[in-house]
């Protein structure tokens, strides 16, 4: 993760937020009164779906427990009715 201090940012805000979009690359932007993080809105949407995905009762055993199912014991998205 990426560190600038806020006169810094300032002066290069075009190109570190062109960075931050193009490598998915979080920057910390840091002040006197704290720090701020700028994220790509890929991951910040990312963030918002897991976030909402593990909230779910049930959800995150479901999706730990897919995660740990090997491929031979799934079926092809083809034959899922949707």
């Amino acid at each position: 993760m990426a560190i600038t201090n806020i006169t810094n940012f300032r002066k290069n805000i075009y190109m570190m937020m062109e960075q931050t979009i193009q490598y998915n690359e979080p920057l910390i932007i840091s002040t006197k009164e704290g720090n701020a993080v700028m994220l790509s809105e890929e991951d910040y949407n990312g963030m918002m779906e897991t976030l909402y995905l593990v909230s779910s009762p049930g959800m995150r055993e479901k999706l730990m427990e897919g995660k740990e199912t090997p491929l031979s014991d799934t079926i092809d998205e083809s034959e899922v009715d949707w």
